[in-house]
C-alpha cells in the first residue's frame, strides 16, 4: 500500500487503476481548460499568516451547513458518474461521508440511484437536480428524493446548456461508451477496475433508466438526456422547482454578485459560489476569486459556499477564512474513489482534515468558525480590475 499523504498521491493512483475516458472525465475542463487551472492555481496567490505562542490545544473543524452539524465544512459535491469511477461509487462515497460526518451530494446523472444510495446509508444525504423539460419527470425525481428522506436539495444552474469538454469527445464518452480500439486495449488493462463493474448491476443512470419516460435502456438514454436539460431555466421555474420540493434549498453555480443577490431575495437557504469545476464557461473567473465579492455582496443575507478547484485542507481554510461558510470537494474525492474506493474517499477527507486542522492551528485558531481575514495574506491584485 502506497503511503498518502495529499490528494495528489490518490490522483496518480486514480489516473493508474481507471480507465481513461473516465478518469478524463474527472480531471477536465471545457475548451481551454483555462478556468479549469485556475481554479486551483488561484489558491497559490493566497498566503496563510503564520502566528506563534498561541495556545493550540482543544482544536475542533465542527461546523454547520444550512444548519446541519458537521465534522467540518466540506461536502461531497454532487458529481455525475461515479459509478464508473469504481463500481458502486455513488454508495461508497456516501457511505464515507456518513461515516466522516461530512454531506454527500448525490447527482441527478449518478449511476447509482436514490434508492440505491437510500438503501446503504442511515442519514440523509442531499440530492442535486438538474432542471429537465419534462416536468413530470422533475416532479416525480423530487417525490423519489423526499421519499428517500434527503433534506436538501442543491438546484444547479449553471448547466442549462452543455460546454463542450474535448476530452470526452475524443475519448468517445457516451452512453453507453463507444468501444473503439484504443478504448477496449485500455480496459482491458484496468483488471481491477474491471472485476468491479462485472460485480455489479449498477452500469446505467440510475435516477433516469426506468424513471424517464421512453427511457428504458442505455440505447435509449443518450438521446433523451441531449434534448431534456432546459435552455429556458430562469427565476419563475427555478420557484416552480422549489415550491415542489418544499424543503431546504441551495443554488449551485453562482459566480456574479448580481445573481448573488438573486440568490439571497429569492430566500434560498446558501448558494454555492462555483463554475462547474471550469467544465462550463471557459474563461470565467475562478471561483475563489469571486468568493469574497460575492460575500460582501450577500453574506449577511444567505449562507455563501464555495466550490470548484479545493484540493487541500488549506485550501479549505483559504476559502473558509474569505467567508465561506462551507465548501464542496468533487475531483479531490473522486480521485480516492477510483484509486482505493470506498476507503479511498475516507483517505480523501482524513487528509483535507488533518491539514485543515494543522494549518488552522499554525495560523493560531482553534476553532475553524472563528477563521477570518485575519488568517490571510491577500495580494492587492487577487481580485483584479476588470472593465
Amino acid at each position: 500500500m502506497a503511503v498518502i499523504t495529499n490528494i495528489n498521491d490518490l490522483k496518480r493512483l486514480h489516473r493508474r487503476r481507471t480507465p481513461k475516458m473516465f478518469y478524463d472525465y474527472a480531471e477536465s475542463g471545457s475548451y481551454t481548460e483555462q478556468t479549469f487551472r485556475d481554479n486551483t492555481s488561484d489558491f497559490a496567490k493566497l498566503r496563510l499568516r503564520q502566528k506563534v505562542a498561541v495556545d493550540m490545544s482543544g482544536r475542533t473543524t465542527a461546523s454547520t451547513m444550512i444548519g446541519r452539524d458537521v465534522a467540518m465544512p466540506v461536502g461531497l459535491a454532487p458529481v455525475g458518474l461515479c459509478g464508473m469511477q469504481s463500481a458502486d461509487g455513488e454508495i461508497k462515497a456516501a457511505r464515507a461521508a456518513e461515516r466522516f460526518g461530512v454531506p454527500f451530494t448525490l447527482s441527478t446523472m449518478s449511476i447509482c440511484s436514490i434508492e440505491d444510495v437510500a438503501a446503504h446509508t442511515t442519514k440523509p444525504f442531499w440530492f442535486q437536480l438538474y432542471v429537465m423539460r419534462d416536468w413530470d419527470f422533475v416532479e416525480r425525481t423530487l417525490e423519489r428524493a423526499r421519499n428517500a428522506g434527503c433534506d436538501a436539495l442543491v438546484l444547479t444552474l449553471d448547466l442549462q446548456i452543455l460546454g463542450q469538454r474535448h476530452k470526452d469527445l475524443k475519448n468517445g464518452l457516451s452512453a453507453p461508451p463507444k468501444m473503439t480500439l484504443p478504448t477496449m486495449l485500455d480496459l482491458a488493462t484496468k483488471w481491477r477496475w474491471g472485476l468491479g463493474m462485472l460485480g455489479t448491476k449498477r452500469r446505467f443512470f440510475g435516477n433516469i433508466v426506468g424513471h424517464a419516460k421512453g427511457v428504458g435502456d442505455a440505447s435509449s438514454l443518450m438521446s433523451w438526456t441531449n434534448e431534456q436539460f432546459d435552455p429556458k431555466l430562469d427565476w419563475d421555474k427555478i420557484a416552480r422547482v422549489r415550491d415542489m420540493w418544499g424543503g431546504k434549498l441551495i443554488l449551485k453555480g453562482v459566480l456574479d454578485e448580481d445573481d448573488a443577490r438573486l440568490c439571497a431575495d429569492f430566500g434560498a437557504d446558501a448558494l454555492i459560489v462555483s463554475n462547474h469545476g471550469g467544465r462550463q464557461l471557459d474563461g470565467a473567473l475562478s471561483s475563489i476569486r469571486m468568493l469574497p465579492r460575492i460575500v460582501r455582496a450577500v453574506g449577511d443575507k444567505i449562507e455563501v459556499h464555495m466550490d470548484s478547484g479545493i484540493r487541500s485542507g488549506q485550501d479549505v481554510l483559504k476559502a473558509l477564512a474569505l467567508g465561506a461558510r462551507g465548501t464542496y470537494i468533487g475531483r479531490a474525492y473522486l480521485h480516492g474513489l477510483g484509486a482505493m474506493g470506498e476507503a479511498g474517499v475516507t483517505k480523501a477527507l482524513d487528509v483535507i482534515q488533518k491539514e485543515l486542522d494543522i494549518s488552522m492551528a499554525l495560523c493560531g485558531e482553534r476553532d475553524v468558525k472563528e477563521l477570518g481575514l485575519q488568517n490571510l495574506l491577500i495580494p492587492d491584485d487577487f481580485e483584479g480590475r476588470w472593465a
